[in-house]
């Protein structure tokens, strides 16, 4: 008999949002039978539109560790009454008694602070974060998790069985095959790192280890880009700033660009770099080895576990290593043909839609354990 199963993307139209957005796409290819309720926020309900008519849009607009996400969430679900829920962050009403899963994509929320952030703001989220993360542990049917690495610290934190965990690796697709030319850089020599720049991405020590490099190769620049401005922008803007008042040179914030321009960035950089000191699973340099660049990586937490041998690793705490290890791929034509093939190959193992059908079999295995009358 066909199940209702309801998905929390209220986080769809977001960096973290790709993965729900794939899940829901390869759901629909895969699973014809179940009916599926998809919850967004109401900024997004034109942004997902579905194909398969078992598929539904429904408004969902609680935000994130609000008051509203705890009751009315909860009213909406206890209204609707599916039978599985998946609530594709941690984030959720926690007296929600229905059957449900909850991915977690890592602990960033507990072991960091975004200095973009209002400081008590943000310690009282982590607070009542760190509740929420054990909490859940508890009462979900099933955790899935990105990596064994957030498979093994979450089990550690949260104090639960591994066996309730199921790691289903993501994927690396592109969101288009076209490259356009991004003029300012045609006929650079160019390091790039593209995304959100909050502090554990650990941008100031890359911003540091460029100056460093600068000293031997004076043409080197350094391109960052993403958005600048606004919520989302905030720590970009601040670093910007801070770079200004440094002094450094050569630093270039493309601020927003698209696709196309992107990915022709991550083609003809010299190297794209990954400095970030705490990982989930690390899907912009997996897209940046799609887009044909040769990557150079920080060596912390999960990263080794996805890139594999794929990349020119560095300690991401040690500004000298990295700037090493960045000067290995740019100097040395044979390193970085080298990581470029076995870039592609590696990205290659990963697959969006291979994670869909493990969460399938998960939802499946859930729903199994309803009592029938």
């Amino acid at each position: 008999m066909p199940k209702t199963i309801a998905i929390d993307a209220r986080i769809i139209n977001s960096t973290t949002g790709r993965y729900v957005e794939r899940l829901v796409h390869y759901l629909e290819e895969i699973d014809t039978a179940n009916k599926y309720l998809i919850l967004v926020p109401k900024k997004d309900l034109l942004y997902y539109k579905p194909a398969n008519p078992n598929f539904t849009v429904i408004e969902a607009d609680f935000p994130n560790y609000s008051i509203t996400e705890q009751t009315g969430l909860l009213q909406l679900l206890n209204k609707l009454k599916p039978d599985l829920v998946h609530f594709c962050m941690p984030q959720q009403p926690v007296g929600y008694r229905g059957l449900h899963i909850t991915t977690i994509h890592d602990l960033t929320l507990l072991t960091t602070y975004n200095s973009d952030k209002n400081y008590l703001i943000y310690k009282t989220k982590q607070l009542i974060g760190r509740w929420v993360f054990k909490k859940i542990g508890k009462t979900s049917a099933h955790i899935i998790t990105p990596t064994e690495y957030t498979k093994k610290a979450y089990a550690k934190f949260a104090q639960i069985n591994p066996k309730k965990i199921t790691v289903t690796y993501e994927g690396s697709e592109l969101t288009t095959s076209k490259r356009e030319v991004y003029r300012p850089l045609a006929g650079k020599n160019f390091l790039l790192y593209v995304g959100s720049q909050s502090d554990y991405k650990n941008i100031r020590r890359l911003m540091r280890a460029h100056q460093e490099l600068r000293k031997k190769h004076p043409d080197l620049l350094l391109v960052l880009v993403g958005r600048i401005g606004g919520k989302n922008g905030a720590a970009l803007t601040i670093n910007k700033t801070w770079a200004e008042l440094q002094k450094f040179k050569g630093i270039i914030f493309t601020g927003f660009l698209p696709d196309e321009q992107m990915l022709w960035c991550m083609q003809h950089c010299a190297t794209y770099v990954f400095p970030s000191l705490m990982e989930g699973f690390g899907l912009p340099a997996l897209e940046a080895m799609r887009a044909g660049a040769a990557v150079t990586s920080s060596n912390a937490t999960c990263l080794p576990e996805v890139y594999g041998e794929a990349v020119e690793y560095f300690n991401p705490t040690d500004i000298t290593d990295m700037a090493l290890a960045i000067e290995r791929v740019i100097t040395n034509q044979k390193r970085h043909a080298e990581l470029v093939s076995k870039g592609a190959m590696q990205a290659a193992r990963y697959s969006w839609r291979k994670m869909a059908e493990q969460t399938h079999d998960i939802y499946n295995n859930a729903l199994r354990t309803i009592k029938t009358d």
